[in-house]
């Protein structure tokens, strides 16, 4: 049985991966630093599937004694969230990132597959961006995955065999629910409000992929010999969509639901991408679509199975709550209590 430690194993996609992974037979060290609260795996009923509640930029090396395959998923997971902070931004995204790949290449540790994202392209230059295509990332988000990037190219050789993949935006039900993400959220909208909201004109392209799709994606490089030293864009040709086109498909299928613009609000991101060398040198295919994935979270809405004024579905405005929290914490505790 392999090991496989994966890092930001309580996020969006850990959630998801780990649950997979299991039952494919690893044993799976999970560790995070749970911010979303540990009962995002309480899905997961397994002996092999081991917490590790830490933090990449400062955790024990030790924990990396016996590990096979490393499945970095960490970070500030936005734009948004990325810019609370810049400083914290860098020391997790890329300092934190840095020192964990530079520790797996020290152990030894066969495979590193790293999550990177298709924002590094930024304002594409042109559409059908390929991986090998000049890189444009505007964000503090996209700057920390490019950088993180670099790194691991130059780790890289054949005893540390390093796999990047760069994300579509994901969507899609998970544990660890998300609803700042454009289809999850556009579709709450709709259902609780009856609105689809477009910031600026609706122009702007994006990649899409579901995020059950992403976690088969690491999983098909997982000693794949053909992911070995490559970088892939993750998705399919067919689900690059312009937003204003979204939010048009959602609003179809939520009843009285309508779209309204916010033309001064615009987003200047847009990449349409590529996606021919995953399905070519690996055989990736998607399996999710749009309206099957907009169905399901209208679905677990109508059920209650997710709901949606659960704080930790919203990433920023949920560690921005626990900054504050800290701050009056702080402030208020005496003698190492609080009461």
């Amino acid at each position: 049985m392999k090991n496989v430690l994966i890092t930001g194993a309580g996020g969006y996609v850990g959630t998801v991966m780990c649950g997979e992974l299991i039952k494919l037979g690893y044993n799976v060290f999970a560790l995070d630093r749970y911010y979303f609260g540990k009962d995002k795996l309480n899905h997961i009923k397994s002996d092999n599937l081991h917490i590790i509640q830490d933090d990449i930029r400062y955790f024990s090396e030790e924990y990396l004694n016996g590990i096979d395959i490393i499945i970095d998923l960490a970070g500030l997971s936005n734009d948004a969230t990325a810019e609370i902070d810049a400083k914290f931004t860098k020391e997790i995204n890329c300092e934190g990132a840095i020192r964990l790949a530079n520790l797996a290449k020290k152990y030894k540790i066969k495979q590193y597959i790293y999550s990177s994202s298709a924002s590094v392209y930024g304002a594409g230059l042109k559409n059908s961006l390929k991986e090998t295509d000049t890189l444009n990332p505007l964000t503090d988000y996209a700057k920390s995955k490019v950088s993180v990037e670099k790194v691991l190219i130059d780790l890289q050789s054949d005893d540390f065999k390093v796999t990047i993949l760069r994300n579509a935006t994901i969507y899609g039900l998970s544990p660890r629910m998300r609803f700042d993400l454009a289809i999850n959220i556009m579709t709450l909208s709709g259902y609780k409000d009856g609105i689809v909201y477009i910031m600026g004109d609706g122009e702007q392209w994006r990649p899409f992929v579901h995020v059950k799709d992403v976690v088969s994606a690491f999983i098909l490089c997982i000693d794949n010999e053909n992911a070995y030293n490559q970088i892939f864009n993750v998705g399919s040709n067919n689900q690059n969509f312009k937003i204003k086109d979204i939010a048009e498909k959602i609003s179809r299928q939520i009843k009285n639901c309508k779209v309204i613009y916010i033309p001064n609000n615009p987003d200047v991101r847009t990449y349409n991408l590529n996606f021919d060398k995953i399905y070519n040198v690996l055989g990736f295919e998607t399996e999710w679509t749009l309206n099957m994935g907009v169905s399901e979270i209208k679905k677990a809405l109508i059920n209650l199975t997710i709901k949606d004024n659960d704080p930790t579905h919203h990433t920023l405005k949920w560690y921005q709550n626990l900054i504050s929290w800290d701050k009056i914490i702080t402030e208020v505790k005496s003698y190492d209590k609080i009461l």
